[in-house]
């Protein structure tokens, strides 16, 4: 056999089926998706604040306005497994507390009681609450059958800040989905339109979101939050601040999906989807917006952080959501005078979840968008 007739047979060779060849489109982005480290532990992140926003009541060991008058302001209580002797104990414990107050100051002070044992028990009976408003139980995920256990410790009041921190996770990153939500609505129709159809109706909208984002943004949320009525109960506060973190949030999104559709409203497919009969807005919403889809996963990404850090730092100024509405923000509304940072530093742990949830956005958006294109190197 000649060389060349050797070359042509091993080209002829049949060629081992990769898992690849078979899989699809979803099986590859997931694929993919599971190489990039950071983003699985930003989707880990992301299922454990899930799961406190399901489920706060359990989760907690106590209601978020139960206050404890024997521990006011008191600081954050470690679990232990070793005693101060050395003895072990297979049960985490915490110690307990004797409270006595300064002489001179009057202030009351905590100190640890290295004679008193509270053992840490997980599925205790608690305060009473109502699951997702519906069923009522007593049960909660861990608590103390004798005294108190504060892991994040207590504010001036005696409220627990680790309660107050988990059932506010529902509201701050509620208000940051919706928010998101309905920018992404917003942004990709109002930009897919006017990229699409340009003309007078593209130069009508580039006017309008250049208007917008040529004023400064915290000046205009601070105006818009402090127009609301102060009287307006929890409920309307909490829809009227997401409405106005989502209807200034879409303003990104329209320009970049208005670029990416001048790019791409001239070719081959969108022709045979013309020649095809398809509609105009099923070409926008089935061909044009999927064919960019790894960039509108990344504004979508960036826009989560943007919308939750807006809502905290006007809970924080005291212009957005209020008592007894919980939220981060709320909580760090306690946390901003000299008086709380010096004698309570631990009322700023609420702040720790905030990077934490922006940082896991963050990661799982790097993520997505490399999966999102899986044939790309």
């Amino acid at each position: 056999m000649s060389l060349i007739d050797t070359y042509r047979a091993y080209r002829a060779r049949p060629k081992a089926i990769r898992r690849t060849d078979l899989a699809s489109q979803w099986q590859l982005m997931w694929w993919r998706f599971r190489k990039h480290r950071m983003a699985m532990l930003g989707m880990i992140l992301l299922g454990l604040f899930g799961v406190c926003v399901l489920f706060p009541e359990p989760i907690s060991p106590y209601a978020p306005f139960e206050r404890n008058s024997k521990y006011v302001a008191g600081a954050p209580m470690m679990p232990h497994f070793f005693e101060a002797d050395g003895t072990f104990h297979p049960r985490p414990f915490v110690y307990g507390v004797k409270s006595e107050r300064d002489p001179v100051t009057l202030k009351l002070r905590h100190t640890r009681d290295e004679t008193k044992i509270w053992e840490i028990a997980f599925f205790v009976k608690g305060d009473p609450y109502h699951l997702f408003g519906l069923i009522p139980l007593d049960i909660h995920l861990f608590g103390t059958r004798e005294g108190f256990i504060h892991l994040f410790g207590t504010d001036f009041t005696g409220l627990d800040i680790f309660s107050r921190t988990i059932h506010a996770c529902r509201v701050s990153l509620s208000v940051g989905l919706v928010g998101v939500l309905v920018s992404f609505v917003l942004g990709a129709a109002i930009g897919g339109a006017a990229g699409y159809f340009g003309g007078q109706f593209d130069n009508i909208v580039m006017r309008i979101i250049e208007f917008i984002r040529s004023i400064p943004t915290l000046p205009l949320w601070l105006a818009l939050a402090a127009a609301l009525p102060r009287d307006w109960g929890p409920l309307p506060t909490y829809l009227a601040v997401t409405a106005i973190l989502a209807l200034l949030g879409w303003t990104w999104l329209a320009r970049t999906v208005r670029s990416k559709l001048l790019a791409t409203r001239h070719e081959d497919f969108v022709l045979a989807a013309k020649l095809s009969g398809c509609s105009d807005s099923r070409i926008i919403r089935r061909h044009l917006l999927p064919s960019f889809m790894s960039y509108l996963i990344v504004d979508t990404s960036i826009a989560f952080p943007e919308i939750l850090l807006a809502e905290t730092s006007l809970s924080f100024l005291g212009l957005g959501l209020r008592e007894p509405v919980e939220s981060w923000g709320v909580l760090l509304y306690a946390a901003q005078s000299i008086r709380s940072v010096d004698q309570a530093p631990w009322l700023m742990i609420p702040g720790l979840f905030v990077i934490v949830a922006v940082l896991a956005f963050n990661f799982l958006g790097d993520g997505l968008r490399d999966a999102a294109d899986p044939y790309s190197k």
